[in-house]
């Protein structure tokens, strides 16, 4: 039985053209404004959704997600309820794939079997959980694939030829991939770079690549999508979102407004791309 996201990128592969993903933080600035937030990203243009679990010590996040992620805490968020916000969001949307993206310490105090249990009755599709190497697969990645989820990996630029087979080996749904070393939001990509690195890939498997780390603008957004199947923007959506708080960091009347725009505008980007054959 196939996943929402490997659907949506199948489906995506007959148009022709790249997804783009977004990232949001559940819970920033607060829980209903982020949901209004969520439900609103498909109309805007996004075509799976990322959706972060606050955690107090984000070591792969830059400064504008880590402080997403503390003004969620601060809101009162928690692992149970961004469970909750994904089956809300499931009242009107059974569509479009979520894939909660975070570290594992919120998971394993939560309780594995009970997390995993609770993510696929609640509609998650897939997994990112960035500090669990391969090594540790059987903490949770083996566990999630047995449970019908996707568990995503991402390989970086500093992933050998040698390293990737073993990033790859329970990897599904999709491969991300990370187009600069560093933190999030740290530098902009180098389409040319990503072009090669994708196609490095690709000799290896066969699943879609997703490409993120520093996509700002639409025109960013347009250069990757010619050569990767997905294109992905966190940090520049939480600017964004960020930009319209009052003093005291909650949300104004501009708030989802300010991403979705911005996300409609990264999605023209993505869609007038003409995709470029790469050498397998």
């Amino acid at each position: 039985m196939t996943t929402r996201i490997e659907r949506r990128f199948a489906a995506l592969a007959k148009q022709g053209r790249a997804a783009l993903v977004t990232f949001t933080m559940a819970g920033d600035p607060d829980r209903d404004t982020s949901l209004a937030m969520l439900k609103a990203l498909p109309k805007a243009g996004a075509d799976v959704l990322e959706v972060g679990m606050p955690f107090t010590d984000p070591m792969a996040d830059g400064p504008a997600i880590q402080a997403s992620g503390l003004r969620a805490l601060k809101s009162g968020q928690t692992l149970r309820k961004t469970l909750a916000m994904v089956r809300a969001f499931r009242n009107s949307d059974d569509d479009t794939p979520i894939v909660l993206m975070g570290y594992y310490n919120p998971i394993y105090i939560y309780g594995v079997e009970r997390f995993l249990a609770d993510a696929t009755s609640a509609g998650v599709d897939g997994l990112i959980v960035v500090d669990l190497p391969p090594e540790e697969d059987v903490e949770l990645c083996l566990p999630a694939l047995k449970a019908g989820l996707n568990f995503i990996r991402l390989a970086t630029p500093t992933t050998d030829d040698k390293r990737l087979p073993a990033v790859l080996a329970n990897t599904s749904g999709f491969v991300y991939y990370v187009s600069i070393t560093g933190i999030t939001g740290a530098a902009t990509p180098d389409a040319g770079r990503v072009g090669a690195a994708v196609a490095r890939i690709k000799r290896h498997c066969k699943l879609p690549v997703a490409v993120g780390f520093g996509v700002k603008t639409a025109a960013q957004a347009s250069a990757i999508a010619q050569h990767a199947e997905g294109v992905v923007v966190g940090s520049a959506l939480v600017d964004a979102l960020r930009a319209t708080l009052d003093a005291d960091n909650k949300a104004t009347a501009g708030s989802v407004r300010a991403v979705t725009d911005l996300v409609a505008e990264l999605a023209a980007g993505v869609r007038a791309a003409k995709r470029v054959a790469a050498e397998y």
